[in-house]
């Protein structure tokens, strides 16, 4: 059937697509356009010509029309996750993929029945799933089948595609859902991977105001609060009383810089030990 022979060539030209368009949104927008004009075509075709047979109108849409279809439906609604998926929180990003996960989920307990079917390679049923002559047997009550064309449908087909697809896209949303993980669990270890800070409150204080006395902030006209909130995404610390804890140290008696002249000491030490 020549048919049939479109629906093959079908698959090469989204291997051709896939291969030219690195971009997800480009990809899939160059595929749902050769999906739709190949359905188009075969439409034009059905209505000019008669099947020969029942099992010929099953074939083609239990078996062909179902290949654009089916990449029509996937493709269009990984456009849509895509477009819609939140840009920057990646915890929003797979709060929003979970929910279109439950979404498929849904459609599946819901069509078990169908589902289960089409699985297990049955066809008792096909004559009645898959021939335009059973519309009238069957009432549709989700909306958007309400508009589909009696001359290039039947009661099951639109439903094939859909399970057929939506199978596909858990395949992707499960790669998308790893890669969203993997990138926000590099990006936590880093946030959380702390230096310890092994010194007191006023020892931190005394090397923050060190710090940017000597010009550290300066060109980023930083405030001693602001380099502080720096030190903290370096330091597991969180200082106190900044303000008054530099204001105690400039009321020392004897040296101002007790932490400073400790590590001063301790580097000379290090440096003598190091020579010998």
């Amino acid at each position: 059937m020549k048919l049939k022979s479109q629906s093959e060539k079908l698959l090469i030209d989204l291997k051709e697509i896939r291969t030219k368009n690195k971009d997800t949104l480009q990809r899939s927008l160059c595929s749902i356009k050769v999906c739709n004009n190949l359905l188009n075509s075969f439409k034009r075709e059905i209505l000019n010509k008669k099947f020969s047979s029942v099992n010929e109108e099953v074939l083609f849409f239990k078996e062909i029309k179902h290949i654009p279809l089916t990449k029509l439906i996937y493709f269009s609604e990984i456009h849509s996750f895509e477009i819609q998926l939140p840009k920057s929180d990646k915890e929003q990003q797979l709060k929003y993929l979970k929910k279109k996960i439950n979404k498929l989920n849904r459609f599946f307990r819901n069509n078990l029945d169908f589902c289960s079917y089409v699985d297990s390679g049955a066809t008792h049923f096909d004559k009645e799933f898959y021939t335009r002559d059973s519309l009238e047997k069957f009432n549709f009550t989700i909306c958007k089948r309400h508009f589909q064309d009696p001359d290039f449908c039947t009661p099951k087909d639109m439903l094939l595609g859909e399970y057929r697809a939506y199978y596909a896209l858990t395949v992707y949303l499960d790669k998308r859902r790893l890669s969203m993980k993997t990138r926000l669990n590099k990006h936590q270890k880093v946030v959380k991977k702390k230096l310890e800070w092994p010194f007191n409150n006023t020892d931190y204080v005394e090397m923050l105001y060190a710090l940017c006395a000597s010009g550290l902030g300066k060109k980023n006209n930083l405030s001693i609060m602001k380099v502080s909130e720096h030190f903290q995404k370096i330091f597991d610390f969180n200082p106190k009383d900044i303000y008054k804890t530099y204001q105690d140290i400039k009321l020392r008696k004897n040296s101002k810089t007790l932490f400073l002249d400790e590590l001063t000491a301790r580097l000379v030490s290090d440096m003598i030990k190091s020579e010998d």
